[in-house]
């Protein structure tokens, strides 16, 4: 934590070196000691020390100064640091001036030249006001700021974004919290300005995109080399394995991400399945062991970064980014993962971020306090959300399908649902229709797939869970996936009429290689996962085994 500050301000340089020595010598374990020599020189840093979120204790001040009386310069000096203390150092001439400023800057003492001895005439005050306002100080987030419209899409983005990338920040809705008005001011911010990104070096970002969030934060979106011996393609719980065991194994291995590492399991508040975790642990803390175990081992991380294509020359496949950029490797693992299905109902794209959200349920488990929050899906991502949710909603409703959860989710999850008393399952029910005012939802259509019967009830916030697409798109190289888009690899490619076309080696493809030699997949875009974290990262080291071996025959 950041010590707070006792500034000084004195135009006689030998008095201002004796007050800093004073200061230093009692107070420098406690406080940071600043000092100057020019009022105006002080009022600029004020407003940058304001901006990089320091504090300031208190106020020594010079009354006679050429650019400014001392008076003048505190009341000044509170419009940025109103709880400080403030203290006037005078002559004796300039008494009835201090005795003034009591009333007009609300002054807390003032000294009289010389405080010699310190030990006297000095330090016993200064300990009664800093004391005093110790007493009241309340240390304030150090860290990133994030200021915006609570219901704006795009402030949505940057703090899933964030979360998902395990960045702390503070959340400052700007039309309820008296600290970002106090940052707008500062910064004099606009409407148009929102949202905004404010950093601890005192830096402001306006409507920022992700990559340039990103790039503040210090995270790598240009690759180091041209050529490595694996690229991974997505940082989820199978890419993390793969990262993990290539670099440890010695391979040369670039592991790319276009959004945060974790992926869906990076979201849940709960993993209580995985092994060797009897009490669980949050897909966040799972994604920090895992990125900070691959970096150890020396594996390059690219994100946020998006690739586009893969396309194959010479044996070595070509790999572009999002930003034009081309990397070439030996081989690659693709981890890509799934996304949620988007929830085909009435009025569902106009709130999205706007009170509807896919998975994100940490990222607005704040804004949902003591209000009416509903849940489409039943698998365990679905379940986990549920859990946590009801630590702040009002009520909880999981709408599904079906009669109830024990087709889809964890035995222990329905167990510990059923326990919760603010939380209700409406079986048989699905979402027809979203609708809200002042751009934000207010009320959901639930219909009855048994008795046809529907009714709007208020919502103040929808998460949408509804089964798995694979995020497989982008890949226009010739490689076989099956009719909803998941890639095959292994001895089932063979069922399909067009393997011996594409595939021109003498072997088999290994377990989970594509029919594009050297290229692999594992984890849920993988036809035939099994859906759970722990096969996915069985799969991403597997992955890499059969890397070695592809490696070796060319």
């Amino acid at each position: 934590m950041k010590k707070p500050i006792i500034f000084a301000l004195d135009d006689d340089p030998q008095v201002l070196r004796a007050v800093t020595r004073d200061l230093k010598s009692e107070y420098r374990a406690t406080y940071r000691i600043m000092s100057t020599d020019s009022a105006n020189d002080a009022l600029e840093a004020l407003v940058d020390l304001k901006k990089k979120n320091e504090t300031i204790a208190l106020f020594l001040v010079d009354q006679r100064m050429p650019e400014m009386l001392g008076v003048e310069f505190l009341a000044e000096a509170k419009k940025q640091f109103p709880d400080a203390k403030k203290v006037l150092l005078t002559a004796y001439s300039d008494t009835e001036a201090a005795i003034k400023a009591i009333n007009d800057v609300q002054l807390d003492y003032y000294l009289t030249k010389p405080w010699n001895p310190p030990e006297e005439k000095l330090y016993p005050t200064l300990n009664d006001l800093l004391d005093a306002w110790q007493l009241n100080y309340q240390p304030e987030f150090d860290g990133i700021k994030v200021l915006g419209y609570q219901f704006s899409p795009k402030s949505h983005d940057i703090k899933d974004f964030l979360s998902a990338n395990l960045f702390p920040f503070q959340w400052l809705d700007v039309e309820t919290s008296e600290k970002a008005k106090e940052i707008i001011e500062l910064y004099n911010l606009t409407v148009t300005d929102m949202p905004v990104v404010s950093l601890p070096d005192g830096n402001c970002h306006k409507n920022p995109d992700i990559v340039e969030i990103a790039t503040a934060l210090g995270l790598n979106a240009h690759p180091k080399d041209n050529l490595y011996d694996v690229v991974i393609i997505g940082a989820g719980p199978s890419g993390l394995a793969a990262a993990v065991y290539g670099g440890s194994e010695g391979l040369k291995t670039l592991l790319i991400e276009k959004h945060a590492p974790g992926g869906q399991a990076g979201t849940s508040s709960r993993i209580e399945n995985y092994l060797g975790f009897p009490n669980g642990l949050s897909g966040q803390e799972l994604t920090h062991r895992a990125i900070t175990q691959a970096k150890r081992f020396g594996i390059e991380f690219l994100s946020p970064q998006e690739v586009t294509s893969i396309s194959e020359k010479d044996g070595y496949k070509s790999i572009t980014l999002g930003n034009g950029e081309c990397i070439r490797t030996k081989s690659v693992v693709i981890t890509t993962g799934v996304n949620y299905r988007k929830l085909a109902a009435e009025g569902i794209e106009d709130y999205t971020g706007a009170g509807i959200y896919y998975g994100s349920s940490m990222t607005e488990a704040q804004a949902c306090s003591d209000k009416e929050v509903y849940i489409v899906g039943g698998g365990n991502s679905a379940g986990q959300s549920a859990v946590y949710l009801s630590k702040f909603a009002k009520n909880v409703y999981i709408a599904v399908r079906k009669k109830d959860l024990s087709s889809s989710m964890s035995s222990y999850l329905i167990d510990q649902i059923e326990a919760i008393d603010n939380i209700t399952l409406l079986g048989y029910t699905n979402i027809t229709k979203a609708s809200g005012e002042n751009e934000r939802l207010t009320e959901l259509e639930l219909t009855n797939s048994k008795t046809s019967e529907r009714k709007t009830l208020p919502a103040d916030a929808l998460f949408i869970f509804i089964g798995a697409k694979p995020y497989t798109e982008w890949i226009a190289l010739d490689i076989i996936k099956n009719e909803r888009g998941f890639i095959e690899t292994g001895r089932d490619l063979t069922r399909y009429e067009n393997f011996k076309r594409v595939w021109k080696k003498d072997r088999e493809p290994f377990l989970l290689e594509t029919c594009s030699p050297g290229i692999f997949a594992s984890g849920d875009v993988r036809a035939g996962a099994m859906n759970r974290v722990a096969s996915a990262v069985g799969e991403g080291a597997m992955a890499i085994k059969f890397v070695h071996e592809y490696l070796a025959e060319i």
